[in-house]
């Protein structure tokens, strides 16, 4: 097997792939990566979860495969000059890398020792721009469950309808959904639960471009194809929330925020709040502004943030970090906040036009004011 390929290209194949290689694996392969050359180089990182294939242009002069070691590797490609790297493996799996003045020998594995990445049918498939793909992850993403107790929920439901793409995150304190027309879809509608960590290497390998992003669905597993790049998760099983009849819409309550000013007003407040003085903050929704404060052994905080409505008094509590997250990762500068009572969810969405973000907080319980 020989190659030679710049070593920009290789050492970025590299770092993308060796996101899904196992750190520890009974089967020593799986801690590697999977070197394919034939027309293009293929590399490939597998951890019997989630596998990430990408092709690189490089001027392949023998074709074979390899298993290297992805940190060894890796490490030997970032710390080469910038230049070709010349690449030759013997039948020996002895591997001879140079670039520029720099030799390195290693010793790779044999290719039949690396589980073949599952094979995905194209029943289903959808084709969305990188960038939306990208920014609807990151918009829900924060809001998948940790909880192993109910491991459908550590992922995030995808609906494909004629209608666009809905995705949904849910965790138990707080709900997230984000609604995005399509570009095209074959197969008619479909839905499926992607796993979070999955998701999370998806959204690095998009780019902010309005290139397309294929998802394609098959019995057991996805895949994502970005560019060059192929990834490949096992789809989760199980019921997942029935969130359409879990939020309620049905409010008399309705304020107008600026999204930045209220964070930075919870933000404020919550400097009194730490792992060891936790507390919630409390908000009091008045005629065109809310009173927001946070007491603990740290301290007291009290901030002002101005609105647009009535909120009638209403006070309720809530999980800084999960109230601040909502209104961070929604995408608009105001945001509609619809409320009920102390003890009913907050809903936030657009305040004006197509319903494309939706966000769901519970509230904590309040002690009563001292």
């Amino acid at each position: 097997m020989k190659f030679s390929c710049e070593k920009t290209l290789l050492q970025s194949a590299i770092a993308v792939t060796s996101r899904a290689v196992a750190q520890k694996s009974s089967i020593p392969a799986l801690e590697g990566l999977l070197l394919h050359a034939d027309s293009r180089l293929t590399i490939s990182g597998y951890n019997l979860q989630t596998g990430i294939r990408t092709k690189v242009s490089a001027d392949v002069t023998e074709p074979g495969e390899i298993v290297l070691n992805a940190r060894l590797f890796g490490d030997i490609i970032r710390r080469m000059p910038d230049d070709v790297v010349v690449f030759t493996a013997d039948d020996k799996q002895l591997v001879h890398l140079s670039c520029g003045d720099a030799d390195f020998d290693i010793l790779g594995l044999s290719a039949a020792d690396y589980p073949e990445l599952p094979m995905v049918e194209d029943d289903f498939s959808v084709s969305i721009q990188q960038k939306l793909l990208r920014a609807m992850i990151e918009e829900t993403a924060f809001a998948v469950s940790t909880n192993e107790s109910r491991p459908i929920h550590t992922g995030a439901l995808f609906e494909i309808t004629d209608q666009g793409l809905t995705m949904v995150a849910v965790d138990g304190f707080r709900l997230a959904i984000r609604r995005e027309p399509l570009e095209k879809i074959d197969g008619g509608a479909f839905s499926f639960v992607a796993p979070g960590s999955a998701l999370g290497e998806v959204k690095n390998i998009c780019s902010d471009v309005e290139d397309l992003a294929a998802v394609t669905l098959g019995k057991s597993h996805i895949l994502f194809e970005v560019g060059d790049t192929e990834l490949i998760c096992r789809r989760l099983e199980g019921e997942f929330l029935d969130y359409k009849n879990a939020i309620p819409r049905k409010n008399p309550i309705s304020v107008i925020a600026d999204t930045k000013a209220l964070i930075e007003s919870i933000d404020r407040v919550s400097v009194v709040i730490s792992e060891k003085q936790k507390s919630p903050v409390r908000c009091l929704f008045d005629h065109d502004k809310v009173l927001l404060s946070a007491k603990t052994g740290n301290g007291e905080a009290k901030d002002i943030c101005r609105l647009s409505g009535d909120g009638g008094g209403l006070e309720i509590g809530f999980n800084n970090r999960y109230l601040m997250e909502a209104l961070r990762y929604a995408p608009a500068d105001t945001v509609k906040i619809e409320l009920n009572t102390g003890v009913s969810p907050a809903i936030i969405v657009p305040t004006e036009g197509e319903e494309n973000f939706l966000y769901m907080v519970l509230p904590v319980r309040l002690k009563s004011a001292e």
